[in-house]
């Protein structure tokens, strides 16, 4: 059994007027259990060529629907206004600025819930994993 374990830790000491402090960490398991994901499409770079338009990440209609799904991005640019969108369902989920990170969970079942990207310039990449239980 696979052992896959996320973390996240907020740190700020003039963001409030107290110090911020915030950690959480969890193993990621498969749907309704506790067996660890075991499947994964391996950390990967995707470099959008020149003539940048909306490209499909992860394809929804590939996957099994009520799983545990977890897809990780990083926009490796340094160009600090350079961003890439994100959208699944045709709905904007947010913007990846320069050295942005994202972590978050995907109900995957059909083509309307594909997970596209959109860079805002040029020959930017894409670091990306997806953490399955299909």
């Amino acid at each position: 059994m696979a052992t896959t374990t996320a973390q996240l830790i907020l740190t700020s000491t003039d963001l409030l007027s107290d110090s911020l402090s915030v950690s959480a960490i969890g193993t990621l398991t498969g749907a309704g259990n506790s067996t660890g994901l075991t499947g994964t499409e391996g950390l990967g770079r995707k470099k959008l060529a020149s003539g940048h338009a909306q490209y499909i990440l992860f394809e929804g209609g590939n996957r099994t629907a009520d799983k545990a799904h977890k897809i990780y991005l990083k926009n490796t640019s340094t160009t600090a206004s350079e961003y890439f969108l994100i959208t699944v369902n045709a709905e904007d989920v947010g913007r990846l600025y320069a050295g942005d990170w994202a972590f978050f969970p995907w109900s995957a079942h059909d083509s309307d819930n594909d997970i596209k990207i959109d860079p805002s310039a040029d020959d930017m990449t894409l670091e990306y994993m997806l953490f399955t239980d299909d």
